[in-house]
């Protein structure tokens, strides 16, 4: 899930908290504040696209196997989804403020650590602690925001925040692209500094400590089961067909895996203060957006490592070429949310949903006719259509997800959402690397070649394919109260 759709999924706005933050300050919630949040949202959502296209030449700065970069995606992935549920609890604890400017400060230590970085394990962990930290820095932000904006003003205090982060996406291919081939790769993560003292000035400056009253005991058993169990889950999917670990090893992560979940649902079951509440996925719709939705999410966590994969190492390009290439993806993206509504109001979320998907699925599948005579006009223009409709996908889902929670539930659901989108997409880079390495073994191949890379695209399209099983039993009139459609016709 991206940080835009992080901070829309927002619970309600308590009358305390906007009429105290109406009285310190009108101007700084009417745009200020917002602005300074989604300053702190383009950080973490450039790093991330930043990310994706330097990865083969920081492979080739740190001699190591291009595909053994894919950890750096999913333990920054994994290390958000294990601590998302925590940052909640710490901004009514502690105070959003406190929360906030502490993540912003640990992002851009990490960042630093991983520019100083000389080896794999050393980049690892410099990536977890900005996980750490990005899972803090959305989902306090969206609090803050909430707790310090009249409701009159929301709307245009979310336009302010919005813009940032869906600018990141954008710009992100091309600046990644540009650092790596004519400055050094590691300055991809010393912008991040000057950008976090800013912010942390700012937020000081403009942003009121606000807190709750009452505070829920945090379910540390909880998350050391699904903690532990998803770390489990990441790790034997990685080692799936590799020579790391032996066969034996691998099943028993597995194992682990289905030991964990099955204690943390015997744990959640009548347990009100469980860190996943898993009574929501009873509900049709929730169900939907988020696990048949998974299974297209597995896709769109593959998609920019295996591009960057495919068009730097398979078709030697370089990273500032690939880069003006697949920016073209989230140029598309961008344009998409300006027809989403009039699209949901006219055709409702199951028939977007289910024809839309088919779409995305042929998508992916059509990167799998790339070769390296392909006219780039071509590949450009099959990516901005991917791109264009995949958006739509996600914010149908998006919003599906949560048509039938209720606002006491909303919250908790907006947190489990988050886990399991980031989970299904660190599970898509593993996957990912594994089926190349896969393929590249039984082509004979020593070295990663594009027709390696190419029938993973088919595979994980085949896989998104799944998600359609889940659309077709949504009732026609699924989410109607949220486009004020009604009815399937």
């Amino acid at each position: 899930m991206s940080p835009t759709d992080r901070i829309l999924d927002a619970p309600e706005i308590t009358a305390d908290a906007v009429e105290t933050a109406g009285e310190q300050d009108a101007v700084a919630s009417g745009w200020i504040i917002p602005a300074i949040i989604g300053s702190a949202l383009l950080m973490q959502g450039l790093e991330a696209t930043v990310m994706s296209n330097a990865l083969p030449t920081i492979a080739r700065a740190l001699r190591v196997d291009p595909l053994r970069l894919n950890l750096t995606m999913t333990m920054f992935l994994l290390a958000s989804a294990v601590c998302l549920p925590v940052s909640g609890w710490m901004a009514d604890k502690l105070g959003a403020k406190k929360v906030f400017m502490t993540s912003m400060v640990l992002f851009a230590l990490s960042s630093a650590g991983c520019g100083f970085a000389q080896n794999l394990p050393e980049l690892i962990v410099g990536r977890i602690f900005q996980g750490v930290a990005a899972s803090m820095m959305a989902p306090v932000g969206r609090l803050v925001l909430l707790r310090t904006t009249p409701k009159s003003e929301l709307v245009g205090a979310m336009s302010v925040l919005t813009m940032p982060a869906l600018v990141g996406p954008v710009i992100g291919p091309i600046l990644g692209g540009t650092i790596v081939t004519f400055f050094n790769w590691r300055w991809i993560f010393y912008i991040n500094l000057p950008i976090a003292l800013v912010g942390v000035a700012l937020v000081r400056a403009f942003v009121p400590n606000v807190k709750e009253q009452a505070v829920s005991p945090l379910d540390w058993r909880g998350i050391a089961l699904t903690g532990l169990g998803l770390a489990g889950l990441i790790f034997g999917f990685e080692n799936l067909g590799r020579d790391f670990l032996p066969p034996a090893e691998v099943a028993g992560l597995f194992a682990l895996v289905a030991l964990c979940f099955g204690l943390y649902w015997r744990h959640a079951r009548n347990n009100p203060h469980a860190i996943i509440d898993l009574s929501i996925f009873r509900v049709r719709t929730f169900q939907t957006g988020v696990v048949g939705g998974g299974f297209f999410r597995v896709a769109m966590g593959a998609t920019p490592f295996l591009l960057a994969m495919l068009l730097q190492i398979g078709f030697g390009m370089s990273a500032f070429r690939a880069g003006l290439m697949t920016f073209i993806s989230a140029a598309g993206a961008l344009i998409m949310k300006t027809t989403a509504p009039p699209i949901l109001r006219r055709f409702g979320f199951k028939q977007v949903l289910v024809s839309n998907g088919v779409i995305c699925s042929l998508s992916f599948l059509a990167y799998a006719f790339f070769k390296p005579s392909t006219p780039h006009w071509l590949i450009m223009s099959v990516l901005a259509i991917g791109g264009f409709f995949r958006s739509l996908q996600f914010t149908s889902l998006n919003g599906l997800a949560f048509a039938d929670i209720g606002q006491d539930r909303m919250s908790r659901a907006s947190t489990t959402s988050s886990m399991v989108q980031q989970l299904v997409q660190s599970v898509g880079i593993g996957l990912a690397a594994t089926l190349v390495q896969l393929i590249s073994r039984w082509k004979g191949e020593t070295r990663l070649a594009w027709d390696a890379v190419t029938p993973t695209f088919a595979v994980i399209g085949a896989v998104t394919f799944i998600s359609i099983f889940w659309y077709v039993r949504l009732p026609a009139d699924a989410g109607s109260e949220l486009h004020g459609r009604r009815g399937g016709g």
